[in-house]
């Protein structure tokens, strides 16, 4: 079982940047990788993923053109760059390694089998 730590969490003013990262405790280079996050109230929903090899990425649209993310296989970690933060982007953010080297078309929770403790992100107006 691969275990995720995530770190990189804090409280930024809107506008600002933050950089999350995800390291495993054991290599997770053949399975996809994401980053889900949830609010208070709310339910855990996804934020980005990318395949195994980091070919191939895909974002919420609440995101898109706002976070990045990468990963380094050699270094077991997943990275997720997030720039021009808003209130909304509030929450708990997980890592979470997929069931499979390839996300989905339609990402879903259930898909993620292993998850981190989660790092709280907290952005203020």
């Amino acid at each position: 079982q691969v275990q995720l730590v995530e770190s990189g969490g804090g409280l930024v003013q809107a506008g600002g940047s933050l950089r999350l990262s995800c390291t495993a405790a054991r290599t997770f280079r053949s399975y996809a990788m994401g980053w889900f996050r949830q609010a208070p109230g709310k339910e855990r929903e996804f934020v980005a993923a990318i395949s195994w090899n980091g070919g191939s990425t895909t974002y919420a649209d609440s995101v898109k053109g706002r976070f990045t993310i990468s990963r380094d296989n050699a270094k077991n970690t997943v990275v997720l760059e997030m720039n021009s933060l808003k209130p909304e982007d509030t929450a708990v953010y997980y890592c979470a390694a997929g069931r499979r080297a390839f996300y989905p078309p339609v990402v879903q929770i259930s898909e993620f089998g292993t998850w981190g403790q989660g790092t709280q992100v907290t952005v203020s107006s």
